[in-house]
């Protein structure tokens, strides 16, 4: 039966969309809450979890966390399941990077979002090491790729940048997502590992490359993208590409946009443009200035 989990049909498709919707809205409210209790000061890791849930319960649809919270300051955000306790939760400071690994289930969607954001001014590092972050979950993202493409095989797409400069991750780029389901579902996954299983039309996969320095900081993206149909051609067959569902921005002020190509920078300010679009009527005059500012056009 994992096959016909794993393919969405349209009403789960569209469920999903919807899910996204207001799950980008609560967290709209979330990194608006997190941005002035930073500032205030008094608030840790668990508090960011607590806020979460908060924020998703004002829709009937919530049925509960698809996962426990993973909220990284600093050098937690370099443990990749890092779990925060009372004992190890840290106080938030308007400085370093924050990582935050978290998802939702609703009765007609599940959902799965890690932005890492900037508490205070970032470092040139910071800014260098998440735009090799953000070009390769960019350049998978946008890929195209012929029928009966395995995750395997587009695996080196998130990492190449990172390669290049001699760094990597250890973790899988993505997994497959259910539909008020388990957020971690099969049989598909984006990985370094073989795994025979190709992408079909339908399935939910996370996009989700990331860089991790031990003492330092950690840096994950993650959407969940949708497998589609994207071109048949006569003489090569059909190619397929990806519907990016999760709708959230990027933290802007962590872009060095020297880094990006002009498509990867017009890939970022079209996603942006879509999130203020399908955002804005769940949001109050005070929440769409806030998303207004954060997707606003970039430019080199």
């Amino acid at each position: 039966v994992a096959l016909p989990k794993a393919v969405k049909n349209e009403v789960q498709i569209e469920g999903t969309r919807k899910a996204m919707e207001r799950d980008g809205a609560a967290l709209v409210k979330l990194y608006m809450w997190l941005e002035k209790a930073v500032a205030e000061g008094g608030v840790n890791e668990l508090d960011v979890a607590a806020k979460a849930i908060e924020f998703r319960s004002e829709s009937p649809l919530y049925r509960g966390e698809s996962f426990g919270m993973i909220p990284g300051y600093k050098e937690h955000g370099a443990i990749v399941h890092y779990s925060a306790t009372e004992e190890s939760a840290s106080d938030l400071k308007p400085e370093g990077l924050l990582l935050v690994d978290t998802g939702a289930q609703y009765l007609d969607g599940t959902t799965d979002i890690t932005r890492t954001v900037a508490l205070g001014t970032p470092t040139e590092e910071e800014r260098h090491d998440y735009t090799l972050v953000l070009k390769g979950h960019v350049a998978l993202g946008s890929a195209i790729f012929p029928e009966g493409t395995r995750g395997s095989q587009l695996d080196a797409l998130a990492r190449q940048f990172l390669w290049k400069e001699c760094m990597t991750y250890w973790h899988g780029t993505g997994h497959g997502v259910g539909h008020f389901l388990n957020v971690h579902e099969g049989p598909q996954n984006i990985r370094l590992n073989e795994n025979p299983a190709v992408l079909v039309e339908g399935m939910i996969t996370s996009d989700e490359p990331g860089l991790y320095k031990a003492g330092k900081h950690g840096i994950r993206i993650e959407n969940l993208v949708l497998a589609r149909n994207y071109r048949e051609t006569e003489e090569f067959g059909k190619f397929m590409n990806f519907e990016v569902l999760t709708l959230f921005p990027y933290d802007s002020k962590l872009i060095d946009l020297a880094m990006l190509s002009d498509e990867e920078l017009a890939w970022v300010n079209n996603y942006h443009k879509t999130v203020r679009e399908r955002l804005t009527p769940y949001l109050n005059a005070e929440q769409q200035a806030w998303l207004n500012e954060k997707t606003k056009e970039l430019k080199k």
